[in-house]
Parts: C-alpha cells; sequence; structure tokens
C-alpha cells in the first residue's frame, strides 16, 4: 500500500481503493486536493484472497472513512456491511453493490472468463488499451488514465485472477443488504455515465443516511476526470458529516 501523511490525535483516517488493474498511486493526485496537513490517508493495493468476501475482509485498516472506486467500491462496500465497527463512513465512486439476479451473476462470470481468455491471447498492453477505449471511459484524458503505472503493476495472470475473483459475477449481490448501512454514505458518479446514475438512485432509496453527487461532463472515472470538483465534493462531505 501506499501512505500519505503521518496520523495525530486531530487527523481523519481515511482509506482510498483503487479499480480493477489500478494500483494504489492512482489515488496520488486526488490525496493532493483532499487531505489536509493532519489528516491520515492510506491508498491501498488490493491483493487478491480466495474470494470477493476475503479480499475485502483484508483490505480493513482500522476505524476510517473508506472511499473505493468501481472495483474498490465494491469490496469497500462489503467491507462496510460485515464489519460496520470498522467504516466509519462510506464513499463508493461508480460502484454497484452487484447483480441481484442469479442467471445475470453466472452470465458475468461466462463473460469474464472469455475477457480473461483474450487477456492471455492478446498479452496486458494490448487489453489495457482495450478496456480504456470502453465507452464508458471516452472522457477519461489518456494522461489521467495511469496506462504507464496500469501495464507496470499488472500481468495475464493478475488480471485473469481480478476478473475471476473480484468480478461482478464472483461478488455477492449486497443490494437487499443495503439498508444494513448505518453510516454514513456518499455516492458520487459521472453525469455522462448514466447505468452508473441509476445505480446511484437505486441505493440511494434504501441507504438511510445517504448523499448523492453527480459530477457534470464525467464519466465513469469521475474523480480523475474532474479532480477538482470530486474533491470538493468529498471534502465539503467529510466537513458536514
Amino acid at each position: 500500500w501506499w501512505r500519505r501523511h503521518s496520523c495525530d490525535d486531530h487527523s481523519v483516517k481515511m482509506v482510498f481503493i483503487p479499480g480493477f488493474s489500478q494500483t494504489a498511486s492512482s489515488w496520488a493526485p486526488l490525496l493532493d486536493r483532499v487531505c489536509r496537513p493532519d489528516d491520515d490517508a492510506l491508498a491501498l493495493d488490493v491483493p487478491v484472497c480466495d474470494s470477493f468476501v476475503d479480499t475485502a475482509a483484508s483490505l480493513a485498516h482500522g476505524s476510517a472513512t473508506y472511499v473505493g472506486y468501481s472495483q474498490g467500491g465494491r469490496l469497500a462496500l462489503q467491507l462496510a456491511l460485515d464489519r460496520p465497527d470498522l467504516a466509519q463512513r462510506l464513499v463508493l465512486v461508480s460502484a454497484s453493490p452487484g447483480i441481484a439476479d442469479a442467471a445475470a451473476r453466472s452470465a458475468r462470470r461466462d463473460d469474464d472468463a472469455r475477457l480473461g481468455q483474450a487477456i492471455a491471447r492478446e498479452g496486458v498492453d494490448a487489453f489495457l488499451e482495450r478496456w480504456l477505449a470502453q465507452p464508458m471511459f471516452a472522457t477519461l484524458p489518456r494522461e489521467r488514465a495511469g496506462l504507464d503505472d496500469r501495464r507496470a503493476a499488472n500481468s495475464v495472470d493478475t488480471l485473469t485472477q481480478q476478473l475471476r475473483v473480484l468480478g461482478q459475477g464472483s461478488q455477492p449481490s449486497n443490494w437487499e443488504r443495503l439498508d444494513e448501512l448505518a453510516m454514513p454514505v456518499l455516492l458520487i458518479v459521472g453525469a455522462l455515465d448514466l447505468k452508473y446514475v441509476e445505480i446511484a438512485h437505486r441505493m440511494a432509496d434504501v441507504i438511510r443516511d445517504v448523499h448523492v453527487e453527480v459530477i457534470a461532463d464525467a464519466g465513469h472515472a469521475c474523480h480523475l476526470e474532474q479532480p477538482d470538483q470530486f474533491a470538493h465534493l468529498l471534502v465539503s462531505w467529510l466537513d458536514g458529516s
């Protein structure tokens, strides 16, 4: 994992969890904007364990505000549900509680298995180029995508393992558990990411203490596309929650 700042008695502890194929360093531009001098923050690499639930549990770093993007948001949600004593607050960025329908989850596992086979055929570089060429990343500037970092950190094995263990087809659906969340929750999505805008509002209908923020002119990686706006929304919510 990657550390930013040291802790004192008056600090705000935050744990940041990255998305698929990303590393802890993907959060560096955001931590520079979000963290004040006395804040304690950790950005984590995600160690893939035997299951989605076990991987989420491995990300526990004491009582904190947990912030997760996409795959990292799904893991942060799982951790908050399983260890509510640790999650003081929860921030989910472009994240989903999973796939509710069992048949759809099975189909997603099959799709991810085929995607893994494609990675083995194409290699890491070609796959990452194709991954970031998806419409959901159309508004993400190339220089903010962290492509070099993703290339350096990943192999065919690490990418296929993430797909197999951490994909939405392998995680439990947490839609029915959202009402268990008692801590303050912030949901942030990009306005152009229509699927996840809908998911955020559906989640907000169930979660007790929730706030939704939609960032204009941003897609799935809204925190990387609009880092100043993201930081402003996060800090304002932290100060008020």
